[in-house]
């Protein structure tokens, strides 16, 4: 049996604390073109929730007060959120670095003729979420016809400079696995996808993370139903590496979602456990959240803390 990951954290001696707090990483909604197995958020095409424009302006006020060196945008499919490009011009201006996280297919339907143009004209940094490098297991955990949109926009994002040397545009990847297992080493992983993208695709690439799978949303339901629940989590407690928390992305970030309240991060609020344990909307704080202040866990932050770590 398990024990609770916040008893894990007494049983070493951790306090998991706030340090500064430099990073916002912002949910700009639940609306996908895609219902990822994987996905922690429940995200797909039957979601509406997206950041309408006053939390945006909100959102903004809060980035313009409180002076982060990291912005990170992530979703659901940030693409298909109207007035998004907009939104990144808008926040690229207030920080010195800025994340934009992709699924790629979404940036290849072109929901938003204009986006691309605006994420390599502000440096926009992007993350793709790329998880097997097998085109059948994409397809199978991603939707028909991923795959190859997905290699598709890697290859244009490439011509457009993206991953290229000297460049400036930062193009990194993510690689889940597709079942209930924990990911290769991140090392071994990344030199897999460099060959093969680049040998079979002409594909290049800055960074690859490898992260494990967190148990919630969609993906928690899977694992229920086909039996994996406890065994995954299992996995996950008995990896348990108490020297990747220090590097936990809680500790010095801060995530607002789609209707402008607060959270640690994007997984508490998938799990509705809001920052500092009461909802509290972004317009209501004055700055970011104090150092040494609580983090809210739960047992899926065995995910972040498996092997090398989440972050």
């Amino acid at each position: 049996m398990n024990i609770p990951f916040s008893a894990a954290l007494v049983k070493h001696g951790i306090k998991l604390r706030r340090v500064e707090t430099n990073a916002l990483q912002v949910n700009v909604g639940l609306v996908c073109n895609q219902a990822c197995k994987h996905c922690h958020l429940d995200a797909g095409p039957a979601r509406t929730e997206a950041m309408s424009p006053e939390t945006m302006d909100a959102v903004a006020a809060f980035a313009e007060r409180s002076g982060f060196k990291l912005i990170d945008i992530t979703g659901g499919a940030p693409e298909l959120v109207p007035g998004i490009a907009a939104f990144v011009q808008r926040l690229a201006a207030l920080t010195p670095r800025l994340i934009f996280r992709s699924n790629l297919s979404a940036l290849h339907d072109r929901a938003q003729p204009d986006l691309l143009d605006i994420l390599a004209g502000n440096k926009v940094v992007i993350t793709a979420s790329f998880p097997p490098i097998n085109a059948a297991q994409t397809d199978n955990q991603r939707g028909k016809g991923i795959f190859e949109k997905s290699v598709a926009v890697l290859q244009e994002l490439n011509q457009r400079g993206y991953g290229q040397e000297g460049s400036g545009l930062e193009l990194d990847l993510v690689s889940n696995p597709s079942g209930a297992f924990l990911p290769q080493g991140q090392e071994h992983t990344q030199k897999r996808f460099r060959h093969i993208l680049r040998d079979k695709y002409g594909i290049v690439f800055n960074n690859l993370f490898a992260f494990a799978n967190v148990p919630l949303g969609r993906f928690r339901d899977w694992l229920e139903r086909s039996g994996n629940l406890e065994g995954y989590i299992g996995k996950l407690a008995g990896n348990f590496n108490p020297c990747a928390v220090e590097g936990l992305m809680c500790r010095s970030q801060v995530s607002v979602s789609w209707d402008g309240y607060l959270y640690d991060c994007d997984f508490n609020l998938a799990a509705n456990l809001p920052l500092g344990g009461k909802k509290m909307h972004v317009s209501e704080l004055a700055g970011p959240p104090a150092v040494d202040s609580a983090i809210s866990v739960a047992d899926y932050c065995y995910t972040c803390t498996a092997g090398a770590g989440f972050t």
